[in-house]
């Protein structure tokens, strides 16, 4: 419409002509506002009378401060990550009394070894990087100068449904500034979800979903059920808007994963996730097929073959590629897993020894590369300001002193540090044993089976003999070890590990580290692993837990040569020497027998 001037010589406003669209638009608005005020006056009226008269049941009010309480005594174990300079950070959540804290790795990604941690408790805390798992997207570190944290209860995540209600907490945004963690609450959407790798090899196994919002900043901070148990850590998003808005679609790492790599974290590694050395595909009426496996894999070498239908896989059942996938994902390399599968109608059960996915070098073998891109606005055309953090000095304050010696770098190892006080701790179980540095000479061991087999070992830095019932066997150490006895998986070549695992492991093998933990031979008992190495010998050291005793231990030739398995049982003491007294042999998961030791003759020295 048109307006018309005001009179000359006359102030006012402009006013619509009459009859016109502007003055129609105008009378319409002020009504609906006249309206639209009298009507709010009446229904406020309204609402403040039945506010009044309705009484909320006590059943509400009784589970909102259920509630409110949960969420407060979770709270002290959040932990709000800062960055040493305060750029960027994130979020995490305290396990233990002893500081071990879990986060994201893209959380701590490009930190260096020491950061910056906040409580609700209104405190700063030093932290230390302990070990790093690229590819699952978890990281260890342990916050300092207590032993008296406070934990998050531990709950479990196979346990998990759809429709369970779950709240996330943590430092969104960085806004936790006070300390204080947010709190959003929501519900899991989705479980068993597999999100493909994403920019290398990050990749996502058995995540929970959930529209619990979360946020960039929330990332590493855990996921709670309604009761207050740890069930998750937070980490990947469905974003739109430059990346920076939760679109609904929030992904938890499950925590049953991070329990099965804890102690592989503890150990201060770059750790790896595995796989079976074989390929599937699924058929059009969903059997998951073996299409291609490795000869080298313990899968092949237990009898997989290509063509055998997976059934169950560490006890749950395969319907589908991705399910296959997704329990693959949350088990580190080495750990030995029941497989199931299914040939011509017939089933297999077999025990396999899980492959590492990824080669040594793909996983950043001199520590954590630059920070990862969810943390980060992108697009961004000045660097974030540092964040005015209570407690926290600017710039980049130096290593505090009194930590200094808590971080120790060695290349293939994110802090060696963690990993020397766990093998220094695992050795003290031959304590008891007696002094073998000494004993560098000539060893001969006597043994029996049970059914009366006689077998003789003589170990020296020259060659190793064995006399096997009627058969003399000779490895002389200058040539490539062999399968001596045939098909023991080369038990001669063990007992000379063996020597040297007692008499001085650091000068004999080239490679001498704390694995971390594993059940046993795919049991129940949960065991150390003590990994050495010399040419293309490997063993792994089994040790049970508290106290620390050696249990047995496998050693392989070669990639390519199934191991020779040894498991001890009571021990035999001889000339101020103690030795185990029964060694069970197995071998391709064949029981070869129980050998008693009788006697031995251990010399000091160099043989001739």
């Amino acid at each position: 419409g048109r307006f018309r001037e005001p009179p000359a010589g006359r102030s006012g406003v402009l006013r619509p002509r009459r009859g016109s669209i502007a003055e129609m638009i105008c009378k319409l608005t002020v009504r609906g506002l006249l309206f639209l005020s009298l009507a709010c006056s009446g229904l406020l009226s309204a609402d403040v009378a039945i506010a009044q008269s309705v009484e909320i049941p006590p059943e509400v009010l009784g589970a909102e401060r259920e509630r409110i309480e949960i969420m407060r005594q979770a709270a002290p174990a959040v932990v709000a990550i800062f960055a040493a300079s305060g750029q960027g950070g994130g979020s995490g959540v305290i396990i233990s009394p002893d500081g071990y804290t879990v986060t994201n790795f893209h959380v701590v990604e490009g930190q260096g070894p020491f950061m910056k941690c906040g409580l609700n408790d209104g405190n700063i805390y030093d932290a230390v990087l302990v070990g790093i798992d690229p590819t699952g997207d978890v990281a260890l570190i342990q916050m300092l100068g207590r032993d008296d944290f406070p934990t998050a209860r531990i709950g479990n995540s196979d346990d998990v449904r759809i429709g369970d209600w779950t709240f996330a907490m943590g430092n969104p945004f960085l806004l936790a500034e006070d300390l204080q963690p947010t709190v959003t609450y929501g519900m899991v959407s989705g479980t068993h979800r597999y999100q493909y790798p994403a920019g290398t090899f990050l990749e996502y196994t058995d995540c929970i979903q959930v529209d619990t919002s979360i946020n960039p900043g929330n990332s590493g901070g855990p996921l709670f059920n309604e009761r207050g148990e740890l069930i998750g850590i937070n980490g990947r998003i469905s974003v739109e808007k430059r990346g920076r808005v939760n679109v609904g679609a929030g992904y938890a790492i499950s925590i049953n994963q991070v329990q099965h790599f804890l102690d592989h974290l503890k150990s201060g590694r770059i750790v790896d996730h595995a796989t079976l050395g074989a390929t599937v595909t699924s058929t059009s009426d969903g059997a998951v097929i073996v299409a291609n496996i490795l000869e080298r894999s313990s899968a092949f070498q237990k009898g997989l073959r290509s063509g055998d239908e997976l059934i169950t896989f560490a006890g749950r059942p395969i319907r589908s590629v991705n399910q296959f996938k997704n329990i693959l994902g949350i088990y580190p390399k080495g750990w030995v897993l029941p497989l199931s599968y299914r040939r011509e109608g017939k089933r297999g059960d077999i025990q396999v020894r899980l492959m590492a996915l990824h080669r040594a070098a793909e996983l950043s073998p001199d520590g954590p590369g630059p920070a990862g891109p969810e943390d980060k606005e992108p697009d961004e055309k000045e660097p974030p300001k540092p964040l005015p953090i209570p407690g926290l000095p600017h710039p980049k304050p130096s290593i505090p002193e009194q930590y200094a010696h808590l971080f120790k770098a060695k290349r293939g190892f994110v802090n060696y540090y963690f990993n020397e006080q766990k093998q220094q701790q695992l050795l003290m179980a031959f304590d008891g044993w007696g002094d073998f540095a000494p004993l560098k000479g000539l060893w001969t061991m006597n043994f029996q089976r049970t059914d009366g087999l006689e077998m003789q070992i003589k170990l020296s830095d020259k060659a190793l003999a064995a006399r096997f019932g009627q058969d003399f066997i000779v490895q002389p150490l200058d040539q490539e070890y062999r399968d001596l006895p045939a098909g023991t998986g080369g038990l001669l070549a063990a007992m000379q590990q063996f020597r040297h695992l007692l008499s001085g492991p650091h000068e004999y093998f080239t490679e001498f580290y704390y694995l971390g933990s594993e059940p046993l031979d795919g049991g129940e008992q949960r065991v150390d692993v003590v990994m050495s190495t010399r040419g293309l010998v490997t063993s792994r050291w089994y040790f049970q837990r508290n106290p620390p005793a050696l249990v047995g231990f496998d050693t392989t030739l070669s990639d390519d040569v199934p191991p020779c398995e040894i498991r001890f049982g009571e021990t035999l003491q001889a000339n101020s020497l103690t030795m185990p007294k029964n060694w069970q042999l197995r071998y391709l998961d064949q029981d070869l027998g129980t050998f008693v030791l009788q006697n031995m003759s251990l010399e000091a020295g160099e043989t001739k």
